[in-house]
């Protein structure tokens, strides 16, 4: 073999070599995600499977005075259908206690909508928009979504609570403590120099009135 056949032959050997290295080099770029900072070899991270997310129910928070059930559901419903909405109210005042759910029908627009409305300002507000995963509804948190709060109607309540048959205790007790707020009403008015003279209590010497329970 000639000078120029050994170095056709090296130059094949290196090559091969060459390819070889690159080879090898790029499968194990391929293989290893990162190198442990304490040494050693080079490890994989687990692959994760991306989840598509199926939460349809958003909670919003900071809702402003006046953005009842009606005006949540003419604003949102401009992202998509609505399928269940529901303002936190007090179940005494039926105030709202500024923060409710919506439920849409497609997941891709709850997310829409969490996104593009979180911080969003509203009457001086910033509405605190988030996505609720499915995992963590109540399974209570519909209940009774369906009636619309009727506002109690206090006057006649009182008017019941104050019309109501007494006994004869009852009536004295509810006379005595009318007397005791009438005697420190007139202390306060002579602590303060005021020459004025209160009228008599009519009602401490009437006779008992009708509306009289006797207990056998």
């Amino acid at each position: 073999m000639g000078a120029k056949g050994r170095k056709k032959s090296i130059t094949k050997k290196l090559k091969k070599g060459a390819s070889e290295f690159s080879a090898s080099s790029v499968s194990k770029d391929k293989a290893a995600d990162f190198l442990p900072l304490e040494g050693g070899p080079a490890r994989k991270l687990p692959d994760t499977e991306v989840r598509e997310s199926k939460a349809t129910i958003l909670y919003i928070g900071r809702i402003p005075h006046g953005f009842y059930e009606n005006e949540m559901e003419g604003f949102f419903k401009q992202f998509g259908t609505i399928k269940r909405l529901r303002l936190a109210r007090n179940k005494k005042t039926g105030k709202s206690k500024h923060f409710g759910f919506i439920e849409f029908e497609s997941p891709e627009v709850a997310k829409v909508v969490a996104d593009t409305m979180h911080n969003y300002l509203l009457f001086e507000h910033l509405l605190q928009v988030r996505v609720i995963p499915p995992e963590h509804v109540h399974p209570r948190l519909w209940k009774g979504v369906n009636r619309w709060y009727k506002p109690l109607d206090w006057v006649k309540i009182e008017r019941k609570r104050q019309d109501k048959e007494r006994t004869l205790e009852e009536h004295n007790k509810l006379v005595g403590e009318i007397l005791k707020r009438d005697k420190k009403r007139r202390k306060r008015i002579e602590a303060a120099g005021i020459d004025y003279e209160c009228p008599e209590m009519v009602g401490a010497i009437q006779a008992a009135p009708k509306k009289i329970r006797f207990t056998d």
